[in-house]
């Protein structure tokens, strides 16, 4: 008997230790959380500098101001500040793919926010769905992404690009004109390949013939050879699928050799208020990707006149300003409506949800029935194609969009000053 009592002595003594300590570990303090932490690889340096000083990068900023200022994300119940932690990575993809993962293994971030371009929002995308981290894109639109979706939960992709849907409404524009004809310069890397590619088939149905094309490094900035190349092809339209550098090179060169199409299409790049301020009126009638501007919405012009007072007006990106903006108000609502820094819940939130943002109602289309990734439902967008009209980045898509009619032909580059 005294040998039974005994082992039940013991083993009730061990039960009694096991729910103790379990108790103790449920009502054990947590270390509180005194900030949110996000962390972001982007090119402060390099070629990619120019597109990620004067697109998502000032949004990115402005948003944490704005944030802070009123003191926090809202948490379950608590509001908490919000720290960047930013790397250079040197417009260099192997060293961006590199730092996103340092930000996630050894910094341990709360939060990313996307790096630069479209190959490197290729390339860090599936990273960041890896390890379960919600990842908004910015600059940087991908076909081939677009195709990955249903395997990438975790990410969402804001800004519109070659298929979704700017070269169809591009095409469409230039149907409605009466354009038979497009020469095309790209660049070799993804951006320009997928622009070059989606314009292959776009044109081909709207009845619009390619009648040249040829392929530049990234960052060329002397295609004087591609220009008298396209000029002689008499195109109706020229079509530069570029990033900045090559974009103004091709209309500063195109000045020079006296090359002037019917119609100049050109981005990224036209869309940036630095654009105007490079050529002053002889922006007149050329066209790029965006687009929108203070008459797109009374929310679009309260978002403007924020934005340049912060900014300046020289900031200014008329593409993708007001999608990154939405995109991060659609994050933030997520966050608060989850009530925690699960990435799962938020996930959720953000694939299930529809958003007051500045684009007004704004949702993701979710692939694979709700289970993959998303892109910004293309009736969020303010517009596809834009157009300078007298210092003014009109939005000229077919439909209720349009801010202005397109201007076709473009007028003859001004006289140069005596």
């Amino acid at each position: 008997m005294r040998k039974k009592l005994l082992v039940v002595m013991v083993s009730l003594s061990v039960v009694l230790a096991l729910v103790a300590a379990s108790f103790c570990t449920a009502c054990a303090p947590k270390v509180a959380k005194d900030k949110i932490v996000i962390g972001a690889a982007r090119p402060i340096s390099g070629p990619l500098k120019t597109i990620g000083d004067y697109a998502f990068g000032p949004v990115m900023n402005l948003w944490v101001e704005e944030v802070n200022a009123a003191g926090g994300l809202k948490v379950g119940g608590k509001k908490l500040p919000v720290e960047l932690k930013v790397y250079d990575d040197t417009s260099d993809l192997g060293t961006s793919t590199r730092l996103i993962e340092k930000l996630i293994l050894q910094d341990k971030v709360d939060f990313l926010f996307p790096n630069c371009s479209t190959a490197f929002l290729y390339a860090s995308a599936p990273i960041a769905n890896k390890y379960g981290y919600v990842y908004l894109g910015a600059e940087g639109g991908c076909t081939t992404l677009t195709a990955m979706l249903p395997e990438l939960p975790y990410v969402f992709a804001v800004l519109n690009y070659s298929d979704h849907n700017q070269i169809p409404v591009l095409a469409d524009i230039l149907k409605e004109k009466g354009a038979k004809t497009v020469a095309i310069i790209y660049i070799n890397d993804l951006h320009g390949v997928e622009y070059y590619h989606t314009a292959l088939s776009e044109f081909l149905k709207a009845g619009i013939n390619i009648v040249m094309a040829e392929a530049v490094p990234p960052f060329a900035a002397d295609i004087e050879l591609q220009l008298k190349e396209a000029r002689d092809s008499k195109a109706d339209v020229l079509c530069s699928f570029t990033y900045p550098p090559t974009s103004l090179s091709t209309v500063g060169q195109a000045i020079a050799i006296g090359y002037n199409p019917k119609a100049m299409v050109i981005g990224p790049g036209a869309c940036f208020q630095f654009f105007y301020g490079a050529f002053g009126p002889a922006t007149e009638g050329v066209m790029g990707f965006g687009a929108w501007n203070a008459k797109s919405s009374p929310a679009a012009k309260a978002f403007a006149d924020k934005f340049i007072k912060r900014w300046g007006e020289g900031y200014a990106d008329w593409w993708g300003a007001i999608h990154y903006y939405a995109g991060v108000q659609c994050f933030q609502q997520a966050i608060e409506k989850a009530g925690t820094l699960d990435q799962k819940k938020i996930r959720d939130v953000m694939a299930t949800n529809h958003f007051q943002t500045v684009l007004g109602d704004t949702w993701f289309d979710m692939s694979a029935g709700g289970a993959g990734g998303g892109l910004l439902a293309t009736p969020c967008y303010a517009g596809q194609i834009g157009q300078w009209q007298k210092g003014v980045f009109e939005v000229i898509d077919t439909g209720a969009k349009r801010t202005a009619p397109p201007i076709y032909p473009k007028p003859a580059w001004p006289a140069p000053p005596k």
